[in-house]
This record gives structure tokens, sequence and C-alpha cells, in this order.
């Protein structure tokens, strides 16, 4: 079955859709998923049959006047259909960037705690922090506006774009199916980030050129 998307307002959920996304399992719980209802503009939900398989909180803004695509938080069911589940929530996020951005250049940015979730960015350019790649003035100065949007930059070490604490309590939360297939560079960038809240700081490009292609809608 295809993956079902749709977005929202993320001030329309209800009690009963919270305890719809709590009750799908992964890292957030009902108390996260109320503060993200108030922090963050879209909720986009995926579906499989029917079947809750995974969200996202975001907001579509500019910082600086670039525009930008703000992943808050998701999560993805940890089941069989998991990568294909992260690819449509990613392609509707694309989709939204195209629809408020035509012909523009996006950064899209998040915090992760872990590699495994790195994957919704392979589609990105100039993806930072990359290993073997030292950030230069202009890349450090995004990371800190990121971690300053996310609430975040208190403790923030613009060196590692390494946040002790996660802020607005969100970050990409997904675990892939075969973690013995992670990049061991990627899996490096993780180190010294505090296992107890902590999270990097990751953001990327899309050229307009290539957000036309992202963000298509399959025909009909």
């Amino acid at each position: 079955m295809p993956v079902q998307v749709q977005t929202n307002d993320a001030s329309a959920l209800t009690d009963s859709d919270l305890d719809d996304l709590a009750s799908m399992g992964g890292s957030f719980g009902i108390g996260e998923l109320s503060k993200a209802k108030e922090d963050w503009v879209l909720v986009t939900t995926a579906r499989i049959d029917g079947k809750l398989n995974g969200f996202s909180f975001s907001t579509l803004e500019r910082i600086g006047g670039t525009p930008c695509v703000l992943l808050g938080l998701l999560s993805v069911k940890r089941s069989t259909k998991r990568d294909q589940v992260l690819r449509a929530l990613m392609k509707e996020a694309y989709h939204r960037a195209l629809m408020a951005f035509p012909d523009e250049d996006v950064v899209v940015g998040s915090r992760f705690v872990s590699a495994d979730a790195l994957d919704a960015f392979k589609d990105l350019d100039d993806v930072t922090p990359r290993p073997g790649v030292r950030a230069v003035g202009e890349e450090r100065a995004w990371g800190r506006r990121l971690a300053k949007r996310f609430d975040c930059d208190s403790g923030y070490d613009e060196q590692r774009f390494v946040v002790k604490t996660n802020g607005q309590k969100g970050f990409m939360d997904h675990e892939c199916l075969k973690p013995e297939n992670l990049d061991p560079e990627h899996v490096a960038l993780f180190k010294g980030v505090p296992k107890n809240g902590g999270a990097l700081v990751v953001y990327g490009w899309t050229m307009a050129e290539n957000l036309v292609k992202l963000g298509a809608r399959p025909m009909a």
C-alpha cells in the first residue's frame, strides 16, 4: 500500500488526535506533542492502509530573508515500512516548501540524536555538519541561527553543532532497519552529544531547480 500523507494546521489538533500520535510509539509522549502543537504551525501525518505510521511538526518561514523549512519534531513508526514513511514525510515537506517558496533556494533544518535519521536529508546539498569538512564562518552562523530558533542556543557549541538540551523537545525520531549499514563517519558526528536531551543541529540546502523535482506531486 502507498503512504498517504496529509498536512493540517497544528493548532487544529484535538486531544483525540494527540492521543493517536502518542499511541503510535516512538520517542514522544503526550506532553511533548501538546507542546509541539503550540510551537509549530503544520502537522503532517503519514498513514498506510489507514493506520498511522509517522508524523511531523514543522514551520515554513524566513530567517534573515532566507526561506526555511524547520522540522521541529518528526517520528516514524518502527515497522518494515519505516524508510518509505520517512521519504513520504520529507517529500511532503519539500512540496510545502515548493508551494511557499517557488523559484527560491531553501534551507532545511532540524535536530538529530542519532545517525539513523540523517537519511532524511540525503537529497539536500551542503549538509552541515558533515564528515571530513570543517564548517566555515557562514556555515557556523547558520548553525547559531537554527539553534536560536529551536530555543536551544544556551550552551550551543558552534564548532561541533552540538546542543546540551534540545530546546523545544523535538528531533528527528527515526531508526533505520539495518543499523550495521550506517556510515561510521556519520555515527562519529554524534560523539560528544549528550545522551540525555542533547542533539546535533543539522541543516542542508535544496536549490530551486532541485526543489521542483523533490516537491513535485506524482501525476494522477
